[in-house]
């Protein structure tokens, strides 16, 4: 009887997860159920899949509001109803469609009316909905034309009446507002909860025929699905066969590119591959994989194939990847293997600015039918839920504060703080609202239709209303096609190499660079500001302390950088095994043999997979459903029990000791939970080095680039600092050079528009408009007349140094803006024509082009420009402190002096970065710019702290900052700082380990 469900999919208004739903049904006994959630289809296949383990016959559709306003329920009556019902949704999601007032088109869905609003004439497939409440209103109603009608319709909310409350504080976040404000019309009915069927019929016992037309209604509804196959798109060209025979074209042609014609190794491992992907059905996936990378290189786009799939020697073949799985020895059952349970998936990185234009790729190509982007579902958490909350209770901000940085210290006595904290803990990891995955798309064989409604987010790309995990039950295999800025910065640096040294660079020469001395020297002294992955403070540390100037030892390096090995204490103990690998004590020679290259440490998934298969002799696909197991990401403990059982006999048979046995089974299952693909890694390793090698070669284009790229680990000021250190001149923003973004000419650098702080971006397109149509500006009175722009933003341009070539003062200029328009919010722009004349109009009446030109300027001049006002301005008082101050607040760092040239001292400390070495153990103070810090909580469950600044010449050192030290000086925000503290090292690399700080006292800003 109850098909009218809302689970908690219906943000912010059901309370009952999909599985407590079905659990409950099947304790009252119900055979059938429906769920029908608000404007969602999100829960529907994990309806479907509970139901079917429960024995409950599923029924699913869509509850369609306008706000608080009910339309109408639609409910399938079979699967292909449920395409009816995504289209129908996606349709006003996507393009607004406005849902007619009868949907008479519906042939698989059954759309119910509410009682209080049903068309006059009804259709075979539309019914009218009366809840248990309206049942009195029949009393005084002829029925007698809608009695074959009427169905009820008992709408479930609630688990039970006193979850009611749970509901009422989630429509008050939902609708912002107290909630002793609520609307009444924005609430769900008391009622709206799971009864006993007995009790249902109870109710309905003078209307047997709304309770019979019921039950024919429920009979003739029902979904099924298949979990078992794959939904991809099944063929990439015109049929199976003729993909496995396209992807072995491709395979071999670029088997021979990547490793010659007589690699005997590559070719069995090619083939060995091509035989798993034909049996697994996924030459598809690589063909349009492949596809998606074809097109992007054919655009000049750069990407990185990462991920699981970089261990495939097809995948590197087909330039998906560009990291060599026999060179690093990477196992394809990595990626993909018969036992392997969920799909696999390449990841894909596109520079930031460049996979808008990937995607609308895809989706053409593949048709919006068949496109979308795979959803993600953001929960409520701690923190939120306290601060929503605060809000509905009309809470002050500064208890919200309290009660969201210290929970343990809210007064629980409080009526108020004690119904929050149940709700809290109530609502804990409930759905709060859809988003859009980091990089999932979905290509589908079938409609995209018959899983999901769209949303269509602020990207702008039809996605999917469900997300990953549910994805993988579905079967569908994604393309993760990701953004990520460290592409971008290489590829920029590249162009600019070309626009500024007409140099053209070829970033994928990766082999070359991996043996370069200079990048290598780079890489050894982290050198690395800048480059992918590796400019982090923990990074640089860590490669100062391995010495790392390889590409084996990168890879490691970007493993065990990672935040679980370093906790596990496994990365200490991998930099002292490096350190001196003659203290190694191998527990097995096949140990030895297999994790040698990592000095004993499993630093690698795939290290797992080694030990697994090497020395318990299981094969790959079973050792990596171990791995996974062990992750987290595998779901069938029976299976995994199996294939643990499967190590133990296994080792038994080989004779091994108990004891050596448990011990090595001991370390893969402390290691598995935090290690990382190498392949991962890899992929990593290559970019970083991408990186280095611009980095080292062509210094000033790759900062540019950098600084242009924006999301690097630090702030702008750190990037420029570093450009100024390649020798670079760098300039404030200025109107006759600068452009939207930084650009270099030379070795002088004009810092971008879009740096400038309240520079509005039609200012910036006026100002690049004119400039490009009608030459730079000759003066200040010309940019004022040439440009449509308002005085206040004149006054940011003037402040921020970009009108500097004018050659007048910041405060002379102002008063020429303020006289030529005292109306501070008007354009500038009073006689100017729209369409200035062009400096570079063709001559006519065989006059020479120059004269042409003069002539019209002349006539402009004369009949369109009002004289100017003349005046005489008294001496303005100036000084750099002021330019430095603007720049700071306009900008956010100086430009045209140092953040240590704005103290009040001079003093500069007593040692400086490059000096550190010669004085360990010893107590010594320093004076640095506040670069970044990272807090660590300890065992103690308090905090210490690790900072960077730079010095006075602008080189790198690093702090330490124990609990104690950092309760007494804390960092105050950004800023110059004494340090204090005692010279320590390890492992060749210096930090200073904090006894006292002190933030220095600038100058004072005199604008003010």
């Amino acid at each position: 009887m109850f098909w009218n469900i809302h689970t908690y999919y219906s943000l912010r208004y059901g309370t009952m997860s999909v599985e407590d739903l079905v659990l409950q049904a099947k304790h009252l006994g119900l055979t059938s159920l429906g769920i029908t959630d608000i404007n969602c289809s999100t829960g529907i296949f994990e309806f479907v899949k509970c139901c079917e383990q429960h024995g409950i016959k599923p029924i699913a559709g869509i509850e369609f509001r306008e706000g608080n306003h009910l339309l109408f329920t639609a409910v399938a009556k079979n699967t292909s109803g449920i395409e009816e019902i995504n289209r129908l949704l996606s349709d006003y999601n996507l393009y607004g469609k406005p849902y007619a007032d009868r949907l008479k088109h519906m042939q698989n869905t059954y759309v119910i009316y509410p009682f209080a609003n049903y068309p006059s004439i009804l259709a075979d497939h539309e019914l009218i909905g009366i809840r248990l409440s309206e049942l009195n209103k029949l009393m005084r109603k002829d029925v007698s034309k809608i009695k074959n009608k009427l169905i009820l319709q008992q709408p479930v909310t609630f688990k039970n009446a006193s979850s009611y409350q749970l509901h009422l504080h989630l429509r008050a976040i939902d609708n912002n507002v107290l909630i002793s404000r609520l609307d009444p019309n924005s609430i769900a009915a008391v009622d709206e909860y799971l009864m006993s069927e007995p009790d249902l019929i109870h109710a309905c016992r003078y209307h047997h025929y709304i309770l019979s037309n019921t039950i024919n209604f429920m009979d003739r509804c029902g979904v099924s699905f298949d979990f078992k196959t794959h939904k991809n798109k099944k063929i990439y060209s015109s049929s199976v066969y003729d993909d496995k025979q396209l992807l072995e074209t491709l395979a071999y042609d670029g088997l021979v590119y990547r490793y010659g014609n007589n690699n005997i190794v590559a070719q069995q491992r090619v083939q060995k591959e091509l035989d798993i992907i034909d049996k697994l059905g996924f030459s598809a996936y690589f063909l349009i994989t492949w596809d998606i990378i074809r097109y992007s290189m054919s655009r000049g786009f750069y990407h990185v194939g990462r991920g699981s799939g970089a261990n495939s020697v097809v995948a590197y073949c087909l330039r998906i990847t560009d990291v060599d799985p026999i060179e690093l020895n990477l196992y394809f059952e990595r990626f993909l293997n018969p036992k392997r349970t969920s799909p696999p998936d390449f990841d894909i990185d596109y520079s930031w600015k460049e996979r808008p234009q990937v995607h609308d790729y895809i989706f053409k190509r593949y048709g919006r039918d068949h496109t979308a982007l795979l959803g993600t579902m953001s929960t409520f958490r701690s923190s939120s839920i306290y601060r929503e909350l605060g809000k509905v209770y009309g809470l002050p901000k500064r208890e919200i504060d309290i009660l969201v940085d210290y929970p343990h210290k809210a007064d629980r006595k409080s009526p108020i703080i004690a119904n929050m904290m149940q709700i809290a803990q109530q609502i804990q990891d409930f759905p709060n609202h859809r988003s859009i995955h980091a990089g999932g798309v979905l290509i589908s064989e079938q409609p995209i239709f018959q899983y999901s409604a769209l949303d269509l987010p602020p990207v702008g790309l039809p996605t999917v209303q469900w997300d990953m995990y549910m994805s993988e039950d579905i079967g569908f295999e994604k393309f993760d096609i990701l953004s990520q800025r460290g592409i971008g910065h290489i590829k920029d640096a590249a162009d600019l190499v070309w626009q500024n040294k007409k140099i053209k660079v070829d970033v994928h020469e990766v082999q070359k660079f991996k043996t370069d001395p200079h990048i290598k020297l780079q890489l050894k002294n982290a050198n690395s500001i800048g480059c992918f992955y590796i400019e982090s403070p923990g990074m640089r540390g860590l490669l100062k302390k391995l010495k790392c100037d390889t590409y084996i030892h990168l890879v490691a390096a970007s493993s065990i950088i990672r935040p679980g090995v370093a906790k596990s204490g496994m990365m200490k103990a991998y930099i002292q095994r490096f350190h001196d690998p003659k203290s190694i004590n191998y527990l097995h020679p096949v140990m030895q043999e297999q994790l040698e290259e990592t000095y004993g440490v499993m630093v690698f998934q795939e290290d797992v997979l080694k030990v697994c298969h090497h020395f318990a002799g299981l094969d790959l696909a079973d050792a990596d459903v171990l791995r996974r197991a062990m992750s987290g990401k595998y779901r069938s403990k029976a299976e995994f029990q199996r294939i643990v059982d499967k190590f133990f006999a296994h080792c038994k048979e080989k004779g091994y000791a108990d004891e050596l046995t448990k011990e090595v089974w001991r370390q893969i299952e402390s290691f598995a939970g935090y290690s990382f693909s190498k392949a991962h890694s890899a992929s990593f390793a290559v970019e970083s080095f991408q990186s280095l090698f611009l980095k080292t070669y062509y210094p000033m284009e790759f900062m540019v680039a950098v600084i242009n790229n924006f999301g690097g680990f630090y702030r702008t000021w750190v990037y420029v600092n570093e450009l100024k250190k390649t020798g670079a001149k760098v300039h404030l923003p200025c109107v006759n050079q600068s452009e939207q973004f930084t650009n270099i000419k030379g070795e002088d650098v004009y810092l971008g528009f879009t740096h400038i702080d309240s520079l509005e971006r039609k200012s910036v397109e006026a100002i690049l408009f004119e400039r490009n149509a009608n030459g730079p500006f000759l003066s200040f009175a010309d940019f004022m007349a040439r440009v449509d722009i308002s005085v206040l933003q004149v006054k940011i341009l003037i402040k921020a140094g970009a009108l500097k070539f004018c050659g007048a003062g910041k405060k002379h200029l102002m008063w020429q803006a303020y006289m030529a328009n005292p109306d501070v919010g008007k354009s500038t722009k009073k006689n100017a024509q729209p369409n200035t004349v062009s400096r570079s109009r063709t001559s006519v009446s065989g006059q020479p082009e120059a004269i042409q030109t003069l002539v019209q300027e002349t006539m402009q001049s004369i009949l369109f420009t009002e004289p100017q006002k003349e005046f005489t301005l008294p001496a303005l008082v100036h000084n750099s402190i002021e330019d430095a101050y603007d720049e700071i607040e306009l900008l956010g760092f100086p430009v045209s002096m140092t953040d240590f040239d704005l103290l009040q001292t001079e003093y500069r400390g007593d040692v400086l970065a490059k000096d550190m070495s010669k004085y360990l153990d010893q107590t010594i103070r320093m004076v640095g710019n506040y670069v970044t810090t990272k807090s660590v909580k300890t065992i103690k469950n308090d905090y210490m702290a690790f900072g960077t600044f730079y010095d006075v010449e602008s080189n790198f050192f690093d702090t330490t900052h124990f609990a104690q030290s950092l309760t007494k000086f804390p960092f105050a925000g950004r800023g110059v700082y004494l340090v204090e503290g005692k010279v320590t090292e390890e492992f060749g690399f210096y930090t200073l380990e904090v006894n006292k700080m002190a933030k220095l006292a600038t100058r004072p800003d005199p604008r003010y």
